[in-house]
């Protein structure tokens, strides 16, 4: 008990689980919380105060009773006091089959797991939050409902799985948070956005969104039931691409939102006599100038163009006028940003160590690394995400050369061959047969496009002839 105390008041517990909450010990009933910022905690439905066992504010009730479930708690700051469902009585919500498909591969509805997700339990509305972080020693989410405090919400790890979760009762849609991870080897305290987050704050901000509302209203069964049908081998297809911060602009420079495009690009391009349209990448990222193409959100339309809602109208207004919609999606490598991806758990987690296969010196971005189960689950959960909650009707996927060949862009002995002695990067060409499998499977009519200019054979040939299937 002292061991986990002291773990727990220099923020290291591992398992705040195994102190925190209700628990039973012996004949007794045991709630212990931990909120340093409270004078006094009562528990609401007995009106008993806890007893104080560490000055740093560590409380405890016992009772040969058991509380009545789910318990609340009045905390006590000077002459003001709340009331909280406690997090710590909440059982985990992830289901173990999840958890191994995901350290499999093949998850690949990852963004249903990890993340934040408004959930009701035990009749009690809040948010759950999971991230991957498997070499963390202790994961909290801080954020605007705890003052950013790394002290409150430690989370529970799932055993060797390196996913962790809480249940935060009460917390609103729309509210601001990121994860505060402490490296188990270096014990370096790195503040995070959720890399499964449907939303951020406005750049420059960083913060990802708690679990933005879906209100939007689908209306084009009628355009999905054509384009499983459609002759897509044989029909004309005339695309337009744009930006869609540079297509238009407001007088005063202002980015014309998802929702004013509507009203003005889709009669544009029906006008023009085009099949598709291709927006560059929306995904959410930090710099205007990149145009998309560093990206930090793989599951967050950016919101310098709007809200979620507002680009699903406007793919549905495009398909209510019979104009598919392509996504120019990045799955080949992310930006260096220390608040982002890179180095997410104080290791390299998503990208290489060594950077003769971890970073392109082209870009000054990290390389994914293609080989690591729990990298190719996010990259086929974005795929997925994009084309089942965005309707979307295919990927223009960007610079898969740059992802076919360990020696793109580098002189000998920047780059390490693979196990054959070979250029050939053998983990993408796996995930890219898969992800193309994938969308085909379960997309019917959708598209897939490789930006792709070099000699490597087969690109836009079948899986099944052992080449890529785009």
């Amino acid at each position: 008990m002292d061991t986990l105390i002291e773990s727990l008041l220099h923020t290291k517990l591992h398992d705040p689980f195994a102190l925190l909450g209700l628990h039973q010990d012996g004949a007794d009933w045991v709630i212990r919380c931990y909120h340093p910022d409270a004078t006094q905690v009562s528990l609401l439905d007995t009106n008993t105060a806890l007893q104080k066992i560490h000055p740093d504010g560590l409380f405890e009730w016992r009772s040969n009773t058991p509380p009545q479930r789910p318990y609340r708690l009045r905390l006590h700051q000077g002459s003001s006091s709340r009331d909280i469902y406690d997090p710590y009585q909440f059982a985990a919500q992830i289901n173990e089959q999840d958890l191994h498909l995901f350290s499999e591969g093949k998850l690949h509805q990852g963004y249903r797991m990890l993340g934040s997700h408004a959930v009701e339990i035990d009749g009690i509305k809040g948010i759950r939050f999971s991230v991957w972080a498997p070499n963390a020693e202790r994961v909290s989410v801080v954020g605007e409902f705890n003052n950013w405090d790394g002290r409150f919400y430690p989370m529970r790890l799932h055993g060797s799985s390196g996913v962790w979760e809480i249940f935060i009762p009460e917390i609103s849609t729309h509210a601001l948070y990121r994860y505060e991870i402490r490296n188990r080897n270096s014990g370096a305290v790195l503040t995070k956005t959720d890399p499964y987050a449907q939303g951020y704050e406005l750049r420059p901000g960083t913060a990802s969104l708690t679990a933005p509302a879906y209100l939007h209203q689908w209306q084009d069964d009628d355009w999905l039931k054509k384009r499983g049908q459609w002759d897509w081998l044989h029909a004309a297809v005339n695309i337009y691409e744009i930006h869609p911060g540079s297509w238009k602009r407001h007088p005063d420079g202002r980015f014309y939102s998802y929702s004013e495009l509507a009203k003005d690009l889709v009669p544009y391009v029906k006008s023009m006599g085009y099949t598709h349209i291709e927006l560059m990448p929306v995904t959410e990222h930090p710099l205007d100038e990149s145009w998309g193409y560093q990206c930090t959100g793989y599951f967050a339309p950016t919101s310098r163009f709007g809200s979620a809602d507002e680009l699903r109208h406007l793919i549905d207004t495009f398909h209510q006028a019979d104009i598919g919609v392509i996504l120019d999606w990045v799955p080949a490598h992310f930006p260096q940003d220390s608040w982002a991806l890179a180095r997410f758990d104080g290791t390299a987690l998503y990208e290489h160590e060594d950077p003769r296969l971890g970073f392109h010196q082209d870009w000054g971005t990290h390389i994914f690394n293609f080989g690591r189960n729990e990298v190719k689950s996010f990259l086929m959960s974005s795929a997925h995400y994009w084309l089942s909650e965005f309707h979307f009707d295919g990927l223009r996927v960007d610079a898969v050369a740059s992802m076919l060949y360990l020696d793109y862009s580098r002189k000998s002995g920047e780059w390490i061959p693979n196990k054959y002695g070979g250029r050939e990067n053998l983990e993408a060409v796996d995930f890219l047969r898969e992800m193309n499998i994938m969308v085909h499977d379960e997309f019917p009519g959708a598209l897939t496009m490789a930006e792709e200019s070099t000699a490597w054979p087969g690109v836009s040939r079948p899986v099944y002839l052992g080449v890529l299937g785009f």
